[in-house]
């Protein structure tokens, strides 16, 4: 394999402070700040616990994958919860 082929996780990457974020398991801090970027309006760790306390899905960890969570949104939407 050449090096421009290498995975993301070579030991060159994490040398150069690369870090690549998982969106199937985000700390809520990263997750806010992910969210706020991508939608435009502040989002906070408070609103994001706020909503993992009202049955939004959570990792076993305590992380937040973005998937599961956007669409327990548009659920919560569409049930007239937001």
């Amino acid at each position: 394999m050449t090096p421009e082929h290498a995975p993301s996780h070579a030991p060159h990457a994490a040398a150069q402070g690369m870090s690549r974020l998982n969106p199937a398991a985000l700390p809520v801090a990263d997750a806010a700040r992910v969210l706020t970027r991508l939608g435009g309006k502040a989002v906070t760790e408070g609103m994001l616990n706020a909503d993992i306390d009202a049955g939004a899905p959570a990792n076993a960890d305590g992380t937040i994958n973005l998937v599961h969570y956007a669409a327990w949104l548009v659920k919560e939407m569409a049930a007239g919860g937001d």
